[in-house]
């Protein structure tokens, strides 16, 4: 039933907004994506010989990983342990805080530790599983952590760490 890359029943954590967003893409594919896909394969399938009907292959191709997706998601919702209150020591980095680190050119990056189903650089949304994460957690403001990257390891400070209120929104 688990997979290799699952160590256990270690629980799934994602923050209030990723949680959202993945019942936001759920149900945008259940209520409003699935159905326009099956009624273009509706139509593809009325007209004649489907062996050569590039939308109907098309169009089944498609409702096939919607349906995969949508099955993904809905069993990812049910595994996932929401966290939306704040943890009670907050001059420690915990999952869902906001990380401000220097290396040792004095250089800052800030990251925000999320659950792997929200890990986005873009968004600067660093998964709790990465090496990066896994150093951070439970550490206090000016302590120093090594980490192995791809680069050799690497040392850094942490310079701030900030908690978003749940109900602040995001």
């Amino acid at each position: 039933m688990s997979n290799a890359s699952n160590s256990g029943s270690r629980p799934r954590y994602i923050t209030p907004e990723g949680e959202r967003a993945l019942r936001e893409e759920l149900q945008y594919l259940w209520k409003t994506k699935r159905p326009e896909v099956t009624q273009a394969v509706r139509e593809a399938a009325a007209l004649g010989d489907r062996s050569e009907n590039a939308e109907y292959i098309y169009g089944k191709k498609q409702l096939r990983e919607i349906d995969r997706r949508v099955r993904f998601l809905s069993k990812r919702l049910e595994e996932v342990t929401v966290v939306d209150r704040l943890p009670d020591d907050r001059d420690k980095v915990f999952f869902g805080a906001w990380v401000t680190i220097e290396d040792e050119e004095g250089e800052e990056q800030v990251y925000r530790l999320v659950g792997a189903d929200e890990f986005d650089l873009t968004k600067r949304y660093l998964s709790i599983n990465s090496p990066m994460a896994r150093a951070l957690i439970g550490k206090r403001l000016d302590e120093e952590v090594s980490v192995r990257t791809p680069e050799g390891w690497k040392t850094v400070v942490i310079a701030g760490i900030q908690y978003q209120s749940p109900d602040h929104g995001g």
